[in-house]
């Protein structure tokens, strides 16, 4: 599965889990918050201050 920075964090963590570390890692700590389900990789990435590319490249591993 190719992840791109439009796709949800709730659809990355329904399709893999196991890619939540790294986005908690990453200081994303409200995976679990209903906004966040909604919210695509990139919008999570720019409240947080992350890299976008930085943190898809490391998704994609």
């Amino acid at each position: 599965m190719k992840i791109s920075k439009d796709m949800t964090i709730g659809e990355l963590l329904e399709k893999a889990p196991e890619k939540a570390d790294i986005l908690l890692d990453a200081g994303m700590h409200c995976l679990g918050c209903p906004a966040s389900q909604a919210e695509t990789i990139e919008e999570a990435c720019e409240v947080h201050g992350l890299d976008v590319e930085e943190i898809i490249k490391e998704l994609n591993k």
